[in-house]
């Protein structure tokens, strides 16, 4: 379905707006015929020849007398510039010194008519009522030179209009590309590695969605026109996302439609040249017809194809309703020569371009629209899938549980057309069934789209869509949970991505793992699918996803459509063993109202069950999908899980081997009773420990932090010659301005916190958590980079909550993991547990990829730490590095630690192990050799080995950390 258009408008004008006369070269004086043009290029073409330039003009109007061109550079005279007839309708001439941005229209004469036209090649106007502009293609020069479409099994697609999509609240619409660029950055956040653009060509007004266009080889002049585009299209190739636009060859207009009766001739009162002209062909329910059967109009259809793919560097195109270009369904009849258009088109395509894509909007259910040409088919790569839409729509919406028929659910999730998984587009959303019927939320429960039934149904659609055979899509603002009925005239409500972070966190993870950015679930993007356990009295529907199989490949998904809590319920595996519930949409950390219920973990027994040899038995929550696989996810892959060479959970793990640092200072923040059990209530650095494994930077920091939201923040220095030395005032505004706070305000006395010289941090990481009076306990995350000339439009972000252990482990859109195990509760200040520094194994824990840093490999990241205050406004005195004394620092603006004792940082070198604490003759012993060697450097000693903790002197506080580490060095 479309908007629905009016009754076809003829609007003719005849002259151009504020035109403005070039007296030069090219302006004559009398009418005079110009020669025929040998020169390439239909409408409006710029040449060069040496110092000779102008533009060649060109049209096709069989029935014309008469052709000329008019415009700002003859003074707007239709009689000066005379067109030279070709044959077969074409007329052409070469009119020197007009360059871009002149304005013109052609000049049909034919009989008694004297007809204006928008060049039906216009490459920009000024509007769908103004004039064309000559447009030079060639000057706007491509910067993503590097990139490459990725590959169509492993692409999530997210339909973008330009007009809403990059406007804020409150702002005016219809928004720009440029507004839409700076917009791009959420995409990047959410995971989405290709952009469906809804139709751009010029339409009539300025606010549609686009399927009324006008003038198919122009840029819509309000969007910001040719230019505009390329610059969108390159902003989204520089960050690795695919394009691809929605074309209209079904039909154009109805509005401002300058081909209609293009030359003065028609038949039956219809469109003239460009379209159909009898009463059975002529129309569709939202324009007229394009004349797929005249040589010319299937030239101007498939150049036109060619041209968005070539000039614009789109990664492809989806093709409006070509279920109007193969037939007039309204009559019953076919139009062989709108098949064989579309044959041509892919073929062209696929000749010189063979990695694009083109996807039909076509809803027949028909295998031969994505069969090759050459077995008789279409020849599009992916076609829009329905009988996925609509009953996976229906399983959300149904009001009553034993209504859902998981037999619907399997036909949706397994209809493959020719045995390909990439062959069909699957979504729950686009603009049709955002903007006709209200946003699926809300058709779960209307007026109510915010309730716990609409979250859990409308997520666990979206979950079947992204763990299903196909390409997946998503409409905008579908990733926060937009509800109501989608419209052209108001903008994207940015603030719900806030008000519904949760649901945008469940739309990341599971865009994370369709594309196995984690590493663990390959088989989603796999071609093979066993609908192995259906069960329509419990409704309960599992499948099974992989590509070649394996660990890290296998995928076992399985959803619950009733309100009840189905408990040991019993699913085939494909093999035996731990396999790990890697999502699990009903995890409260998508939203307060869900329950959290399920499993973290299932044991695969040697029970055969659904066809399987292996199954387990566990608890399903209510109106949940689950996501099963024998591997953790890392990096950001999502899902809440993993399985790299180092757990992110806050207990330090043996690879780190021993400390890269120790701070034994105590504590004067006290032990604070905040009714949380089982949390330690105040704030100690201990030390920390750090390693480079598998391209991530992990980082355990020792000691606990208190439970009313104290921060531990983090400085790395990851490249040579960037950062901030002192830190400055301003970067981006996050963390409610704390990152700013802790940066100069322009007074001598709060000159900003100063590095030591050898330090100037790139990367900034904020951890914090809190609770009081026995709520559950919360973890947040922010970042920042740090720009050497500062300023707000570093790359910034926020992630969060999350919570103790490595199942509650924060899994930050830009691939961080974090957690924390604040368990040393007799270890704070006036406890008598672990607090020596080296002798605390559990605290807060990273895992941070080096491409986040934009670390070169083999370079040593340096890393220095403090724990601060609420409002980073209070530094304590627990700093990483030898601070001696005990006063807590106050104000970090008003800090040098270039000018304290020792480095407040630690170097972390890739490839090497630890160096163990203490053992200054690396016989693998902290034993009384050592000791000797600490006796023998005893006193002042600045930067000798035996100066444990770095304060210029050998002294107790060194001797009672060798004793803390005695013995064997750790293995790592």
């Amino acid at each position: 379905m479309k908007q629905p258009n009016t009754f076809h408008e003829n609007r003719v004008s005849y002259g151009i707006a504020s035109a403005v006369l070039t007296v030069g070269l090219s302006v004559l004086v009398g009418p005079q015929a110009g020669a025929q043009s040998a020169r390439p290029g239909n409408g409006a073409t710029i040449y060069q020849d040496g110092d000779q330039y102008g533009t060649t003009f060109r049209t096709w109007a069989p029935n014309a007398d008469l052709v000329s061109v008019a415009g700002s550079f003859n003074g707007n005279n239709p009689n000066t510039h005379f067109l030279t007839n070709e044959g077969d309708g074409w007329w052409s001439i070469d009119v020197p010194y007009v360059s871009q941005g002149a304005r013109y229209k052609f000049v049909i004469r034919n009989g008694d008519q004297e007809l204006w036209r928008r060049d039906p090649w216009a490459r920009r106007l000024t509007n769908s009522v103004g004039d064309p502009l000559v447009y030079d293609a060639d000057a706007y020069q491509f910067q993503a030179e590097g990139y490459a479409t990725p590959s169509w099994n492993e692409v999530v697609i997210y339909e973008m209009h330009i007009g809403t999509y990059g406007a804020l609240p409150g702002d005016p619409v219809p928004a720009s590309f440029d507004d839409c660029i700076d917009n791009l950055d959420h995409l990047e956040e959410l995971g989405v590695n290709c952009i469906e653009l809804m139709p751009i060509n010029e339409f009539a007004g300025s606010i549609n969605w686009g399927y009324n266009l006008a003038y198919p080889w122009s840029v819509e002049s309000s969007y910001g026109g040719p230019d505009g585009l390329k610059r969108f299209v390159d902003a989204c190739h520089e960050r690795g996302m695919a394009v691809i636009l929605d074309v209209l060859y079904n039909h154009w207009g109805p509005s401002d439609l300058d081909l209609w009766q293009y030359d003065g001739w028609s038949e039956n009162g219809n469109g003239g040249i460009f379209f159909y002209n009898d009463d059975v062909r002529a129309d569709t329910p939202w324009g007229p017809r394009p004349d797929f059967g005249r040589a010319e109009v299937r030239s101007y259809i498939r150049d036109n194809a060619m041209f968005w793919l070539d000039e614009f560097r789109f990664d492809g195109l989806r093709l409006d309703a070509t279920k109007y270009m193969r037939g007039v369904p309204e009559a019953g009849i076919d139009l062989p020569e709108g098949w064989s258009l579309m044959q041509w088109i892919n073929e062209s395509i696929d000749a010189t371009q063979p990695w694009k894509i083109t996807i039909a909007e076509d809803w027949g259910d028909n295998e031969w629209m994505s069969r090759d040409v050459g077995a008789g088919g279409a020849g599009f790569e992916s076609q829009w899938d329905g009988v996925f839409l609509h009953p996976v729509r229906a399983l959300a919406s149904i009001v009553n549980d034993q209504d859902r028929s998981m037999f619907e659910l399997r036909e949706s999730v397994t209809n493959y057309f020719n045995g390909q998984a990439t062959q069909r587009v699957i979504f729950t959303e686009s603009h049709d069934e955002a903007a006709n019927q209200p946003r699926l939320p809300e058709v779960v429960w209307p007026a109510n789209a915010e309730s716990w039934e609409a979250k859990k149904r409308s997520t666990l659609a979206a979950s079947v869509v992204f763990t299903s055979p196909g390409i997946p899509m998503l409409f905008q603002g579908q990733e926060f949970f937009e509800d109501g009925t989608w419209t052209d005239a108001a903008p994207m409500d940015w603030e719900r991505k806030e008000t519904f972070s949760g649901i945008f966190e469940l739309y990341r993870d599971l865009i994370h793992l369709r594309r196995n950015l984690g590493g663990a679930t390959r088989g989603l993007s796999g071609n093979s699918t066993v609908f192995h356990h259906l069960d329509d009295v419990d409704k309960v529907g599992a499948w099974h996803r992989f590509d070649s199989g394996g660990v890290g490949d296998d995928v076992v998904v399985v959803t619950h459509w009733t309100n009840a809590v189905r408990n040991a319920y019993r699913v085939g595996f494909p093999r035996g063993g731990t396999w790990y519930c890697i999502f699990n949409s009903n995890a409260t950390v998508y939203d307060p109202d869900f329950t959290g219920g399920g499993p973290i973990q299932v044991t695969a027994e040697p029970v055969g069950w659904d066809g399987m040899g292996y199954s387990a038995a566990f608890d399903l929550p209510p109106y949940t999908a689950l996501v099963f696989s024998q591997k953790q996810p890392v990096g950001d892959g999502g899902g809440g899980d993993q399985d790299g060479p180092i757990v992110v959970d806050g207990l330090l793990d043996e690879i780190y081997g021993g400390p890269l640092s120790v701070q034994d200072t105590a504590t004067e923040f006290g032990d604070a009773d905040l009714g949380l059990v089982d949390h330690a209530n105040g704030s100690e650095l201990d030390g920390l420990s750090g390693r480079v494994e598998e391209g991530v930077l992990y980082l355990h920091f020792a000691g606990n932090l208190e439970s009313n939201f104290n921060k531990l923040d983090i400085f790395i220095d990851a490249i040579e010659g960037e950062g901030q030395n002192r830190l400055r005032n301003d970067n981006p505004e996050v963390k409610f301005g704390g990152l700013n706070r802790m940066g100069g305000t322009g007074r001598g006395v709060e000159p900003g916190l100063r590095f030591d010289s050898e330090f100037s941090p790139d990367f900034w990481i904020d951890f914090t958590g809190g609770g009081e009076f026995g709520v559950t306990y919360e973890t947040f995350i922010n970042w920042s980079r740090l720009s050497t000339g500062g300023g707000p439009d570093a790359t910034w972000g926020f992630a969060g909550p999350g919570g103790p252990g490595a199942g509650q482990a924060i899994f930050a859109g830009n691939g961080v993991i974090a957690s924390i195990d604040n368990s040393n509760t007799a270890g704070v200040s006036g406890g008598d547990g672990p607090d020596d520094g080296a002798g605390v194994s559990t605290g807060i824990e990273f895992a941070i990829p080096l491409s986040v840093l934009g670390h070169v490999p083999g370079d040593g990241i340096k890393v220095a730490a403090f724990i601060n205050g609420s409002n980073h406004d209070f530094l304590s005195n627990q700093v990483l590095g030898p601070l001696g004394g005990s006063a807590n620092l106050g104000e970090p603006r008003s800090l040098d630690f270039d000018v304290m004792p020792g480095l407040q940082f630690v170097t972390v070198v890739e490839g090497e192990s630890p160096p163990c604490l203490g053992d200054f003759n690396d016989d693998g012993q902290v034993n009384g050799a050592d000791f000797g060697s600490l006796l023998a450097s005893w006193g002042v000693c600045e930067g000798c080995p035996p100066d444990l903790n770095g304060d210029g002197s050998v002294n107790g506080a060194d001797v009672g950390l060798l004793l803390s580490v005695w013995g064997p060095c750790p293995e790592g």
